[in-house]
């Protein structure tokens, strides 16, 4: 018995030495301030996107029109640069209240020179459309083209809430945008859309689109 006995202490140490009975490793431990009901740190906000940069190539009746804009978040601008004018085809920099999300080239006083127009549109939740244009004076050099503000015709401006878009359609600036009723964050769309038409003629001291016709639907 001796024997056996000593023999069975034997194997224990040894099956203890081999480790089959080593525990296994715990887990890493929770962070204090999580295990404590306490609120993690909060992740660190995120970079507010930036619009990509617009770069377009347009012609017309042998003017051409190179429309550039960063697009960046804050003071955007947009660079017009002619080609084939017969004085000057020096850029034009213009302030950009928004970020410009397309152009279109046109003659919509049918004169032979093609004017440029540039679509911006405001970045924040009202998305507010506005224009940069130039007009090539005779095929010589440019000019802008004033674009009224909206409120400066009441009865159009009446329900705009911005969201509008513009297209150069049958000899016409084109400026669609949807009906609210109410004011401010009460307003609500009413499901009417409201389309002002502008012509192009001679300002006091350029071009400007004046409002021709106004249509809902």
């Amino acid at each position: 018995m001796r024997i056996g006995y000593s023999a069975l202490l034997s194997g224990l140490a040894l099956l203890s030495g081999c480790g089959v009975m080593t525990p296994p490793t715990p887990s890493p431990s929770v962070p204090e301030a999580t295990a404590s009901g306490q609120p993690a740190p909060a992740a660190p906000a995120a970079t507010p996107t930036v619009p990509a940069s617009f770069d377009q190539q347009l012609e017309l009746n042998g003017i051409g029109y190179h429309v550039t804009s960063p697009n960046v978040a804050a003071s955007n601008t947009v660079d017009v640069t002619p080609a084939g004018l017969e004085i000057d085809n020096s850029p034009f920099t213009w302030g950009a209240d928004g970020a410009v999300t397309g152009a279109e080239v046109a003659d919509l006083d049918a004169d032979g020179s093609p004017e440029v127009y540039v679509y911006v549109t405001s970045t924040d939740a009202d998305a507010r459309g506005s224009v940069v244009a130039f007009s090539a004076n005779k095929r010589k050099s440019l000019s802008s083209i004033y674009l009224p503000p909206i409120a400066n015709t009441p009865a159009a401006a009446q329900g705009y809430q911005g969201h509008d878009d513009f297209a150069v359609v049958e000899g016409s600036l084109v400026r669609r945008f949807p009906i609210y009723a109410g004011e401010g964050v009460g307003a609500a769309p009413t499901g009417k859309t409201r389309q002002l038409q502008y012509k192009l003629v001679p300002g006091e001291a350029g071009w400007l689109l004046k409002l021709d016709r106004t249509t809902e639907f």
